[in-house]
């Protein structure tokens, strides 16, 4: 018989997970699946639980959280010989994964998903660490980093606008060089970001050009300009015209080498994580998603 895990987070989406674990056991059993849920108890548990599905060759895992769980549960099933097939069931602030591939925001929605057709998804690694959405380098990076659990359950999204906000009174510029497979970039900027998919902290036109498996990068650098034009690049951004902007310079790469002026930290997935310099590169079409 067909075995599926299901890696809870017990304090997402203001503790509903525990209301819709009765769900999803119903409907991956009567997809023929033997259940084993697991809930987290801490940082690193849905990577632990995600590892043990691979090494026990599960057919399925269903992770249950945010865009903090799925990425850890993608971390501990990227690049084993056996990776299950993948359920999300979002209960983030953003989900942006969720988003990218179609799935339902609705948690219930969402389970009536599982079983359904797969869709294969890419997932960028860096420097050892796998990711699922965006990395982001700049001061409006750090500080959308440092937004606080409590205020993505009170605020939303909006948390992340007003801390990257905040920062635009003492804006402080770095030169980023990025090497990337049409060139070396190198420009005075403000934040830099590469994306995966076309949905990042909630705008689903940053990148409207992004596949959830085409392989590439889209990579944004915001030149240090003056607040009237950052207005208008916000402007651009909620409009789908980001990458038009003639202050914003955009490209594609399948790997990336990143170095600053300033010693940065990379905001990855909305956690903060490695400081430059790093490489990244894309491991396409990593992970076979359970779609619409």
């Amino acid at each position: 018989m067909k075995k599926a895990m299901i890696i809870v987070n017990p304090s997402s989406g203001k503790e509903q997970a525990k209301e819709h674990i009765d769900q999803i056991k119903e409907r991956i059993e009567k997809l023929g699946y033997n259940v084993d849920i697991r809930l987290t108890e801490g940082k690193g548990d849905a990577t632990c639980f995600a590892k043990d599905a691979c090494d026990s060759k599960y057919d399925a895992v269903v992770a249950m959280g945010g865009d903090g769980t799925m990425n850890e549960t993608v971390n501990g099933l990227a690049e084993h010989p056996h990776r299950p097939k993948v359920g999300v069931i979002p209960l983030g602030t953003v989900n942006d994964f969720a988003r990218a591939l179609n799935v339902p925001i609705d948690p219930v929605e969402a389970i009536d998903v599982l079983g359904n057709k797969t869709k294969l998804a890419d997932i960028g690694k860096i420097n050892g660490r796998c990711f699922l959405n965006i990395l982001a380098l700049g001061g409006i990076a750090e500080a959308t980093g440092e937004v606080t659990s409590e205020q993505k359950t009170s605020m939303g999204s909006l948390a992340y606008i007003i801390e990257g906000l905040k920062t635009l009174k003492d804006k402080t510029p770095f030169t980023v060089t990025v090497e990337a497979d049409s060139g070396t970039y190198e420009e005075e900027s403000l934040l830099f970001l590469a994306a995966l998919t076309n949905s990042v902290a909630g705008f689903e036109k940053l990148a409207p050009d992004a596949k959830v498996a085409d392989g590439k990068f889209h990579c944004f650098i915001v030149k240090d300009v003056a607040l009237p034009k950052l207005l208008r690049i916000g402007a651009n951004l909620l409009k789908g015209d980001f990458q038009k902007d003639p202050d914003v310079i955009y490209f594609t790469s399948k790997k990336l080498k990143i170095n600053s002026s300033l010693k940065l930290k990379a905001n990855v997935d909305g956690d903060m994580a490695d400081t430059v310099p790093f490489n990244l590169h894309v491991l396409q079409g990593h992970l076979n998603i359970f779609t619409p």
